[in-house]
Parts: structure tokens; sequence; C-alpha cells
């Protein structure tokens, strides 16, 4: 996985945290997983069932003293075959004691992709974010999560082709996390991006055996704050 230095669910422009508990045909290849920036993740075997866990988290804070903040992660997580997994996904965004002629600008974006393989997996996604001004006149403070959970029947590695696809949309989430743009084009840009990764793992899956009427890739998205509340 690739990383850096960051009830409501199942539909992909949502605004409420995710907390799904349900039954999906699971994902994909290898059981691998990349740490980001607060990133844990794995797979733990218990007797004959296996069981994913992954957790990404972003945190910015801006202030007086740090007038700028901006971080983001992009973390790929490929499980196998398991029985049951717990996945969150987490950006939080904090502006501190700035005023309107000295404001400060805080982002946390946190991409999140998990694949995982299995016919009758125990899914249980978290995806949030918050944006909080704190004393914070005139601050630009905004969190993003995205996440993708991607489920297949049987496992599905991704290749070459589709990481080097990622890591191109990786490299433009940093360019685009430390960039000056106006808040309104740097929710659309993300937004463009989290479209992009979600094009990407379609064609990924596009030929492999598809689930019990689930679908293969689910895009969870929130976003907070900008400017602040």
């Amino acid at each position: 996985m690739n990383s850096h230095r960051k009830p409501r669910t199942s539909t992909p422009f949502t605004r409420r945290a995710v907390r799904v508990g349900l039954f999906a045909a699971g994902v994909a290849g290898v059981a691998t997983a990349v740490p980001a920036q607060a990133a844990t993740g794995g797979a733990a075997t218990s007797g004959a069932a296996k069981v994913a866990v992954a957790s990404d988290h972003v945190f910015s804070h801006a202030d007086r003293l740090d007038h700028t903040e901006e971080k983001d992660s992009f973390t790929i997580r490929q499980f196998g075959k398991v029985n049951a997994a717990s996945v969150r996904n987490q950006a939080n965004a904090v502006s501190s004691g700035c005023t309107a002629d000295d404001a400060c600008r805080s982002v946390a974006l946190s991409f999140q992709i998990v694949t995982m393989a299995g016919e009758h997996t125990r899914l249980n996604a978290v995806n949030l974010s918050d944006a909080t001004n704190k004393s914070c006149t005139g601050c630009q403070t905004l969190a993003g999560a995205y996440q993708f959970v991607v489920s297949t029947p049987t496992p599905l590695s991704l290749d070459s082709a589709h990481r080097r696809q990622l890591a191109d949309i990786h490299r433009r989430l940093d360019a685009l996390t430390r960039s000056d743009v106006p808040a309104t084009d740097l929710r659309t840009r993300a937004d463009a991006l989290a479209a992009e990764v979600n094009a990407v793992l379609q064609d990924a899956v596009a030929d492999a055996p598809k689930g019990d009427a689930q679908d293969d890739v689910t895009m969870h998205r929130h976003l907070d704050g900008w400017p602040g509340r």
C-alpha cells in the first residue's frame, strides 16, 4: 500500500458517518497492508476464522503559531479471503485562535481502499470526518474522508497497471492538499479524485465473479467544514 507522511453508508455521496454491519461478498488480492500516517491494519486468524482490521486517521491542526497545516493519506489494504472485517477511516481538521486579518488554514483528507474476498464476509465499516473552528474568525477548515470497499467472492489482486493509476491519483492528492486553491475548488477537486479512484477500482473488478447482489465497489464520502462552524 502506498502511504503519505492522511446510518449511512453504501451510497456514494453522503454527509453522515458510515456505520455498517452487513454481510458482503468480500474482495481482493494478497493479504498485505501498507501503512499510511496514523494507519494500522492486518488480518488475524482465530481457529478457522480470519478477521481483517484496518484503521486510518488523518489529523491537522492550525493555530497562531502554525497558521497552515495540510495533511492527507492514501492507503491500499488487500486482505484476501476473510470471514469478517472491521475497517475505519477518519479525517479531523482543527483551526484555533486565529483572526480574520491573520487567518488559519487546516486541511485533512483521508483516502482508504480496502479489498477482501469471501461469500459471506461480516463487514463493519466506519467512515467519518469532523472540521472544527475554535475561536478562529475567518479560518478555513476542511476534513474529508473517502472510503472504498471492494467486494468479490474470490480473491482479486490489483495489477500493476491499476496500481500505477492509483499512485498517480495519490501524487495529485498530495499536490491538491498542499495547494492554495479556494475552498469550493478544493472540495470539487477532491471529489473528482475520488471519482477517479472509484473508476479505477470498477475497472479492476470488471471481470471478477459477481457476489450475491452486492456492489463490487462501494464508496463512502464524508466532508465537513469550510468555512468553519
